[in-house]
């Protein structure tokens, strides 16, 4: 297969892929369109009996609604699901023709696919589905879709549409293993940092809708704000050490490359802000017992700080991390 078939296919999959995810972000809205089998006002106010077992003392009679507890559970909805396997299966389709674009993209170059930035956002959006993806087979996150594939698709779109270009080799300096090391460990954290962030503004608008006792139609299918509270800290907890380890490679890297380890370069700059904001956050949730909305609010300015190293760094700051052909 010549270097033109390898690039045709590689554009065909990316196109694909964006169509099949297009189709699958709207199944994905569709579980929160769809009206299920709601808990009737009666039911809800039914007293419950509150006892250890059946060898108990008597029973106590609570009413849910005096209790301040949730009165029911979150409401079945059979067209929901529905709508939400086909969104999920959908997005696995769409993660493999954008795996396949990426990796007919690299036999192509000859190389691994993250040469210039139409490549790593393409690699990026991998990264973002599949972190979602991932974590989709351990629980249920169909109402995460929506944000997932949407991040996905807005990432592809700006590849295809301005950031696209021909394929092109390595300037010596930058061939090297650490090449690898380096940007597939700042990819994968930059997937999972999305996802949280992600998770972090669900909760905002969920834990609104709690403070202010308005649960109702879109938001009411959201789990509860502290579990996604819990769930956003739980990757960032994950991915911050990802990063770190991506920060001191880069580090090793570029004093084989350029005979220095740090040079206060824009893009290392920003990659070290952006650690010290998420090394701030996880502090504050670990000693200052930090919850809600103050640690939601450190979150969401990291990956702020993540996106200036991602985009305006590479394409309107002058430097050595500069990526060729944008």
């Amino acid at each position: 297969m010549s270097a033109a078939d390898l690039a045709g296919w590689s554009n065909a999959a990316v196109y694909a892929a964006m169509v099949v995810l297009t189709f699958s972000m709207i199944a994905f809205a569709a579980t929160f369109s769809a009206r299920g089998n709601r808990v009737s006002p009666d039911a809800r106010k039914t007293p419950v009996t509150v006892g250890v077992g059946a060898d108990s003392a008597p029973s106590v009679r609570v009413d849910p609604a005096a209790s301040g507890q949730p009165t029911t559970a979150p409401p079945i909805d059979e067209r929901g699901r529905r709508a939400g396997n086909v969104g999920l299966s959908l997005a696995w389709l769409g993660f493999g023709l954008l795996l396949l674009g990426a990796v007919l993209r690299g036999v192509w170059a000859g190389r691994v696919p993250w040469g210039n930035m139409y490549e790593y956002s393409l690699s990026s959006a991998v990264a973002i589905l599949g972190v979602y993806l991932f974590m989709s087979l351990r629980r249920d996150l169909r109402w995460l879709g929506v944000f997932a594939t949407g991040a996905t698709l807005l990432t592809v779109g700006l590849a295809v549409t301005v950031l696209y270009t021909e394929a092109a080799q390595l300037v010596p300096a930058l061939t090297s293993w650490w090449l690898v090391i380096h940007v597939s460990a700042a990819i994968v954290s930059g997937g999972a940092f999305t996802i949280a962030a992600g998770l972090t503004g669900l909760y905002l608008w969920r834990e609104r809708a709690e403070r202010k006792g308005r649960i109702s139609g879109a938001v009411a299918r959201l789990p509860q704000a502290v579990k996604l509270d819990t769930m956003a800290y739980r990757i960032l907890a994950f991915a911050f050490p990802l990063w770190t380890f991506a920060v001191i490679a880069g580090a090793i890297w570029a004093e084989n490359a350029w005979g220095r380890y740090w040079g206060w370069d824009p893009k290392e700059t920003w990659a070290f802000i952006t650690w010290v904001i998420y090394a701030g956050y996880l502090h504050a949730r670990a000693t200052a017992g930090w919850r809600g909305r103050r640690a939601a609010y450190i979150a969401i300015l990291g990956w702020v700080s993540f996106l200036i190293n991602y985009f305006g760094v590479n394409l309107f700051v002058n430097s050595l991390h500069s990526y060729a052909g944008v």
